[in-house]
Order: C-alpha cells, then sequence, then structure tokens
C-alpha cells in the first residue's frame, strides 16, 4: 500500500471507525487494462460496427470512425479515468472536483444502472440460445415443422423451385398465395424464443424459460463480483481473453465457407460519396461513445482503484488499440458468414446484413445451422456472446456499487454489507429486466437502448470537457496528472479537453438531433411504430438521467446556504487531500472550509475572496465571535 492509500486510509479510520474496510485496489497492474478492456469491448463490437460500417461505406467508415476515436474516444476515455485515479474514488464524489458540476456523477450512475437493467437481457437470451444448442440432431432453428412455426418457408435452394410447376410444387408454403413467409430461424426468434406480441401495449405474460435464463446470468453476475474487484478481476482473466480464442476459430472456419470472400469485399470496399452524408459521422460519433463505454460512469470507478501513481495514460492508448481493432477483427467474422448467407441465398450482401440483436440472434443462428456439427459451432459462438456481455457487465454493475459505497463508507464498507448490497443491486436489475422478457418484452428492451443511453451519454460528455478543461482548470490537471505518472503526457490531451472533444460532443449531439427520428421496430410483418406514450416515457428516461447535471446547482446552494457573493465556491474543488495538492492550491478556500471563512466575514466585514490573498486577516476576527462547538451551522 502506498502513501497516498495509507493517508487516505487514516482519514477513513478516523471519519468513520477502525472497523471500516480498506477500499480495494487492482492486485496487478494488467488487471485495470484486462477490466477496461473486458467492459468496453463487447457485444458492440461484434453486431454494431461491422454492420454500421458497411451501411455507411464500408471502408470509407473507417476514416470518420479512426478520426472520432482520436478526437474523442481516447481523450474521452482517459479524462474520465483520470479523474477517478486522481481523487481515488467514484461516482457523485469523484465531481467534487467540480462541485458546480457535480451531477454528472449521478447523471452517469443512472446512465449505468439503465444499461445493466436491459443488458443482462441480452446475455439471458443468449443463455438461452447456448441451452437450445445443447442437441443431438439439427438445431431448433434449423427447420419448420415445430409448434412455434406459422408462415415458416425452409428457404434452402429457393432457386430451384418453379411455383408454376403446380404438381411438383404445388403444396409448398413458399409458392402459396400468403403474403408473410419467415424462414425457420426468424420464427425460433419471434414465436419460441420471444413470444412476441403485436406491440406494447399488448404486455402479455411472462416467458419463464427466458425470465429462468435472466435470473442465471444475474444470480452469475453476483457470484462473480460479490467480493470486490479482486475476485471479478481474477474472473476476468478468463472472460476477457477467451472471446479471442473463440473469434479466431469462428474466423478461420467462417473464411473457408463459399461466398466468403464476396462478403469481405462488402465489408472493406470504400463507397467514399457516403462520406458527405451527416449519418456517417453521427453513426461514427455515437459508435465511439458505446465501444468506449464513455459518460456512463464505470471508467471513473475503474480508475478509481488505480494506485494513485499508476501509469494509467499507458494503459488508455493500449485499450484503444484493443477495442478498435476488435472492432475491426469482428467485422471480419461476421462478414464472412454473412457472405456465405448470401452466396445461398443467391441475393447481395445487403439483402442479409442487419444489425443489433437480429445479427446475433437471426442472422448467425441461421448461418450455423449450415455448417458441419451446427450445434457444436452454435455454442461456440453463443459462449463467445455470453463471455463477451458477462465482463462488460461485471463492471456496470461495479460501477453503480461503487459510487454508492464511496457515497455512504460509513455504512456499506462495514462486515458484509457491500455483499448484500450487491445482491439488493442485482435483484433490483432483475425485477426491472421483468417485463422485457414478457411477450411485449422486446419493445420495452428497444424503449431502453434506444432512449436511456443514446443521445445523452454526449451531453454528459460534453459537460465532463467543461468541468475538468474549463473550470478545474486544464492546466491543473495537466500538472496532476504529472503528479501522479511522473512526466508530462502530451500536450495534445490538452488541446482535445479544451476544444476538440466539447466541439466534438456537441456536433454529433447536434447532428443527432437533427437527423432524429422517432423509435420503430423493425419485424417481418412491417414496422411497428411506438405511441406517443411509450416514447414519452422513453424521453423521460433521458429527461431523468441528464436533470441531475444543471438540478445539483440549486441543490448545493441550498446545501451550503450560499449567498451570490459565495456562488464562485462552486468552481473550486473540495475534498482534495495533502498529496492532491500543488504547492500553489495550499490554503485555497472551498466548499469545506468556507465556513470558517464566514466566520471570519461576520466578525469583520471582510469579503471572502480577500482573505485568499490576506489570510493574516484571520487573526483579526473578534474572539468574543468565537464558537468552539461549531458544527457546521452559519452564524
Amino acid at each position: 500500500m502506498g502513501k497516498e492509500q495509507e493517508a487516505e486510509k487514516a482519514v477513513d479510520e478516523k471519519e468513520y471507525g477502525s472497523n471500516l474496510k480498506a477500499r480495494e485496489t487492482w492486485t496487478r497492474k494488467f488487471d485495470f487494462l484486462l477490466a477496461c478492456t473486458g467492459f468496453s469491448v463487447g457485444l458492440g463490437n461484434v453486431w454494431r460496427f461491422p454492420y454500421l460500417c458497411y451501411k455507411n461505406g464500408g471502408g470509407a467508415f473507417l476514416i470518420p470512425y479512426l478520426i472520432c476515436v482520436v478526437i474523442g474516444g481516447i481523450p474521452l476515455f482517459y479524462l474520465e479515468v483520470a479523474v477517478g485515479q486522481f481523487m481515488g474514488i467514484a461516482g457523485l464524489n469523484a465531481w467534487k472536483i467540480c462541485p458546480l458540476l457535480q451531477g454528472i456523477g449521478i447523471s452517469t450512475t443512472i446512465i449505468v444502472f439503465f444499461l445493466n437493467c436491459y443488458y443482462n437481457v441480452i446475455l439471458a437470451w443468449a443463455f438461452y440460445y447456448f441451452f437450445s444448442s445443447f442437441t443431438t440432431g439439427d438445431l431448433p432453428w434449423a427447420k419448420c415443422g415445430h409448434e412455434w412455426n406459422k408462415y415458416c418457408v425452409d428457404f434452402v435452394n429457393v432457386r430451384n423451385i418453379n411455383c408454376s410447376d403446380t404438381e411438383k410444387f404445388g403444396n409448398l408454403t413458399y409458392c402459396s398465395n400468403q403474403t408473410l413467409k419467415l424462414d425457420p430461424t426468424t420464427e425460433f426468434w419471434e414465436n419460441k424464443a420471444l413470444g412476441i406480441s403485436e406491440g406494447i401495449h399488448d404486455m402479455g405474460v411472462v416467458k419463464w424459460d427466458i425470465c429462468l435464463c435472466l435470473l442465471f446470468a444475474w444470480i452469475v453476475v453476483y457470484l462473480c463480483i460479490c467480493k470486490g474487484i479482486k475476485s471479478s478481476g481474477k474472473v476476468m482473466y478468463v472472460t476477457a481473453t477467451s472471446p479471442y480464442i473463440f473469434m479466431t476459430i469462428l474466423l478461420i472456419r467462417n473464411s473457408l465457407l463459399d461466398g466468403a470472400g464476396e462478403g469481405v469485399r462488402f465489408y472493406v470496399t470504400p463507397v467514399w460519396e457516403k462520406m458527405a452524408n451527416m449519418e456517417v459521422w453521427v453513426d461514427a460519433g455515437t459508435q465511439i461513445f458505446f465501444s468506449y463505454s464513455i459518460s456512463i460512469g464505470a471508467l471513473t470507478a475503474l480508475g478509481s482503484y488505480n494506485k494513485f501513481k499508476d501509469n494509467s495514460y499507458r494503459d488508455a492508448i493500449l485499450f484503444a488499440c484493443t477495442n478498435s481493432g476488435t472492432s475491426i477483427f469482428a467485422g471480419f467474422i461476421i462478414f464472412t458468414i454473412l457472405g456465405n448467407m448470401a452466396y445461398e441465398q443467391g441475393v447481395s450482401v445487403d439483402k442479409v446484413a442487419e444489425s443489433g440483436p437480429g445479427l446475433a440472434f437471426i442472422a448467425y443462428p441461421k448461418a450455423v445451422t449450415k455448417l458441419p456439427g451446427a450445434p457444436i459451432w452454435s455454442c461456440i459462438f453463443f459462449l463467445m456472446v455470453i463471455l463477451l456481455g458477462l465482463d462488460s457487465q461485471f463492471v456496470g454493475v461495479e460501477g453503480v456499487v461503487t459510487a454508492v459505497v464511496d457515497q455512504w463508507p460509513g455504512y456499506l464498507r462495514k462486515g458484509y454489507r457491500r455483499e448484500v448490497f450487491i445482491g439488493c443491486i442485482c435483484i433490483l436489475n432483475f425485477f426491472v429486466g421483468i417485463p422485457m422478457v414478457m411477450n411485449g418484452g422486446m419493445y420495452v428492451f428497444q424503449l431502453f437502448d434506444y432512449y436511456s443511453g443514446s443521445r445523452i451519454i454526449l451531453f454528459v460528455g460534453a459537460f465532463e470537457c467543461i468541468a475538468i478543461a474549463w473550470i478545474y482548470g486544464f492546466r491543473r490537471f495537466y500538472d496532476n496528472i504529472q503528479m501522479m505518472l511522473g512526466f508530462k503526457i502530451n500536450p495534445y490531451m490538452m488541446i482535445c479537453w479544451t476544444i476538440l472533444s466539447p466541439a466534438f460532443c456537441l456536433a454529433i449531439f447536434i447532428m443527432s438531433t437533427i437527423n432524429y427520428s422517432e423509435l420503430t421496430y423493425g419485424r417481418p410483418s412491417g414496422d411497428y411504430i411506438y405511441p406517443q406514450w411509450a416514447i414519452a416515457i422513453g424521453w423521460s428516461m433521458a429527461a431523468f438521467a441528464a436533470v441531475f447535471i444543471p438540478g445539483m446547482v440549486p441543490f448545493q446552494i441550498w446545501r451550503y446556504g450560499l449567498k451570490p457573493s459565495e456562488y464562485y465556491l462552486l468552481l473550486k474543488p473540495q475534498g482534495l487531500k495533502e498529496h492532491q495538492l500543488r504547492p500553489q492550491d495550499h490554503g485555497e478556500i472551498n466548499l469545506d472550509n468556507f465556513r470558517d471563512s464566514s466566520l471570519r466575514y461576520r466578525a469583520n466585514d471582510v469579503p471572502i475572496h480577500n482573505l485568499e490573498a490576506q489570510p493574516n486577516l484571520y487573526d483579526k476576527r473578534d474572539a468574543g465571535r468565537e464558537n468552539p462547538s461549531f458544527t457546521g451551522e452559519r452564524l
């Protein structure tokens, strides 16, 4: 334990008692990089990036994507990590570095809580498909003829079917007059896995098979994180690294399939004219926020477990290479199989490329049915999906838990209270997720995904830059980083935090607002349009997370009883310890010590702002106004 950690432990014990458990730090320096990689490299890299790359011009999309990485991804990622490492704490208290915008800590905690609620539903679906893959025969979504099939058509060798030959093909569903014809994989997803209803107004009943998978997923998450980062860190040595083994196996197998080369060509061939489209830049910017996990508070929590002198700057660069490299690598895995699907169906790749859950639970399961030993390949794929999702979920829950525990350490860092609290968080998330495993659950899932963590994270990212670069001071923070690392980082980071990154966040936010369209859900029977009351609920979730940033300002004024002449104190960091101060920062008046200044002000009629320049004025106050039992009440 370093001197900084020993000092913090002494302060905590003095304030909360000697039976307070010490705040954990990473066992090994590599644990932090592994945790960041495990959290941020997840399902979005596998199913969202490849689709966006194809949708927005193939290889040409990499140019705006990499530009966004350089001016937004890496600087904002390191900003959040550095704040957590410097403050040694997460959540609301981490943003005491800028009391005016301390609401950022609450907003990011709410966003990651919403994310945890629906992200584990994806794991529940993955577990369901994984368990369904344990069969000695055909996969259950390989053929028609099951009880859940209503409009099923086996599209295998459709090119050889001539419906005019009624004697030979007249009895086939494909040649019938019904307008809706679905392949068995789509019907398994919609009718068996989801049991989907006609809309969010028709929630139906709980799908107990999926609900049990959701419960199982939460039990796994709890068991892996209940003992804190030391246990979850060890688990992530498996969950963060093994997916790369499975991904490599799948890429080798997919590359041997007919049509794989055509899929790769569709993936990497640039369509330069699409770069002039505003939507391309919006997709690139939002993908950076999703894949780098920016503005959801978890990175600050991970950074807070670093030792004060750890080299997180190096880790941030390594992480960026790993994250973006994984996204590009995953694209080859997905598009080799999509190329094979296009070859089998006799269509172009754009006819089979899908995004989001449709790619993981329709396109790929459909593809593996054509492989020899299909159940084995299906198990490998969904095990990879589960492992990619689990470590993301570990850190997401840890982000919420750490924020709350750091807020009330005197209550939650004693005995087994933290473990009990983690259990309560998991149970709460499970119950919030139950509506998403009902017949209308997919509509609720899409509502959470579209509104609770999309545009709002751009809004939060911009305010993070403003809080650090413009209010706390980019030069001061730059000095703080030098205090931690022992060397000066590239000044390019200062330029980004001050100008480029906030401009990037605001530009993407404005462009996404211009391109805004209300939520719809694409189904084979047609796009489902959400009712206005559901959209209002979605915007309410987004507003609930955002409102705490401006809302904390009047609360801080009321909490500390500030007069207009004292509002400037909201711009001064509070909670800093000796090792976090530069020589010129000593004696700085802030919300922690201004009460004493108020006494001085009332006794001598000296404006508070003059006390910093004339500290000896404190000694001139009226001794008769001294209150030895002063507990925070102002005169």
